[in-house]
């Protein structure tokens, strides 16, 4: 264990005290200050390896105590520590160059891996520069303080201060928009365009002409020319959601702009620029996609520099009534209606539940329940019903699915006399996977 200089800057003097204690009886050389003005001197008289900084300070905000520190190059070995679990307040101290962020109370065990860490000089967190404004976004719709959303409030901290291609990778309703738009709305880009565009919503023979838009004339209809989503977007963000959904002919020319930031408008013969950064986000397995051959192996490795993977709602359970509470106050306002209460049998329910399309889905269920609701309460007998239902036709559709999947598989087994090489073709699937098919669907050649 490495022993070190540690600064602790608190004004809850119990707090203060027992750190003070605990630490030092790790060995550590510990100073304390009970608020930021005493703490800044300190920082600098002292000249700690490690500084415990509360965000909520007296004098001076935690938070501009560290953009201070950051004037000395202070801020990567600060670690901040607030009673408030917000995602804002984390992405502001990552993005100030904070180390890391803990919530009281303070879990000891957690704290002294951090000082580890930081005592190593592990961590190399950039200095970033304040967010803007920026009416698009709202950063409280993304809610959450699970020690998994803790960990995406960081990264969204450390990707906004650069400009690298992300893929975010998460099942439907987890809030990839969302995560992409934080990223945005934190970065130096935040005053240029956010420009967002489904892959998967547009016919494959349009895609291009929507992205990289086209000439007056380049096909029928084409009666003027057109900028694309990556004219349009500048020097901000492009986001690419469905990504996997792009067809594989279409890759190559995503891949060029990825590589080389330039495009060229359908119909047209001018080499056209851009400066906008890609945050592309896809709830499928892209590397097995590769595998069967529907993404191109470059295309996939160019996108997954670094991948941001929000957690599905059955991982971060205790984040639900947060969430409950947030969504319940969003659809009242929307629907100016006075439903803004659940009781606690209402919320274990929705606690308990697996639900599939997670946070979309949540806020479906309730929204329905205010509707129905007769007062301003939603209870139990709201809910169970209409999860039970959904539980139901879950099962089905995935009966049904399945059922359809395996019926195709035959027809085209059957129709291509079972030759593997023509029957992938045609479902457009690797042949280890077909194999994996007619296993699972105990699927047998006639005699």
């Amino acid at each position: 264990m490495r022993i070190g200089k540690i600064l602790i800057i608190d004004d809850e003097l119990a707090l203060l005290e027992s750190l003070e204690m605990v630490l030092k009886e790790k060995g550590h050389c510990v100073v304390t200050a009970a608020d930021a003005t005493q703490g800044l001197d300190k920082s600098f008289s002292f000249d700690p390896d490690v500084i415990i900084l509360d965000v909520r300070l007296p004098d001076i905000n935690g938070l501009d105590v560290l953009k201070k520190l950051g004037e000395s190059g202070k801020e990567k070995r600060t670690i901040i520590m607030t009673a408030f679990h917000d995602m804002e307040t984390t992405i502001k101290a990552i993005k100030l160059g904070a180390y890391d962020y803990l919530t009281k109370p303070i879990d000891m065990g957690d704290l002294e891996k951090m000082l580890q860490k930081v005592l190593k000089r592990s961590a190399s967190v950039q200095r970033m520069l304040p967010p803007h404004d920026v009416s698009a976004y709202n950063p409280g719709e993304i809610i959450g303080q699970s020690s998994a959303m803790k960990n995406i409030f960081k990264s969204v901290g450390k990707l906004s201060g650069n400009s690298v291609t992300v893929l975010i990778h998460g099942e439907t309703g987890t809030g990839k928009e969302l995560l992409a738009r934080a990223i945005h709305f934190y970065s130096t880009r935040c005053d240029k365009p956010f420009v967002a565009i489904n892959c998967s919503a547009i016919v494959g023979s349009l895609l291009e002409s929507e992205l990289f838009g086209h000439e007056r004339g380049a096909f029928t209809n084409a009666i003027s020319t057109k900028r694309g989503k990556f004219e349009l977007a500048g020097s901000g963000t492009i986001f690419l959601d469905e990504v996997g959904d792009i067809p594989i002919s279409f890759q190559p020319k995503i891949l060029r702009f990825l590589q080389e930031k330039e495009f060229g408008r359908v119909g047209g013969e001018e080499l056209l620029h851009s400066d906008a950064r890609v945050i592309a986000a896809t709830n499928r397995d892209m590397w097995k996609m590769v595998k069967e051959g529907t993404v191109r192996e470059d295309f996939f490795y160019r996108l997954n520099v670094v991948v941001l993977r929000p957690p599905p709602l059955r991982a971060r359970k205790s984040d639900i009534p947060l969430l409950i509470e947030h969504l319940l106050k969003k659809i009242s306002g929307e629907l100016g209606m006075n439903c803004n209460q659940i009781d606690a049998n209402a919320v274990r329910l929705l606690v308990e539940y697996d639900a599939p399309g997670n946070v979309r889905e949540l806020e479906n269920i309730l929204t329905r329940a205010a509707v129905m609701a007769n007062g301003e309460v939603i209870c139990e007998a709201l809910i169970s019903p209409m999860l039970q239902l959904r539980k139901k036709e879950s099962s089905n559709a995935k009966s049904s699915l399945a059922k359809i999947e395996q019926n195709h598989i035959v027809r085209v087994l059957t129709q291509m006399n079972w030759h593997y090489g023509k029957v992938c073709d045609v479902l457009g699937i690797s042949r280890p996977t077909l194999r994996e098919k007619i296993k699972k669907y105990e699927i047998y050649k006639p005699a």
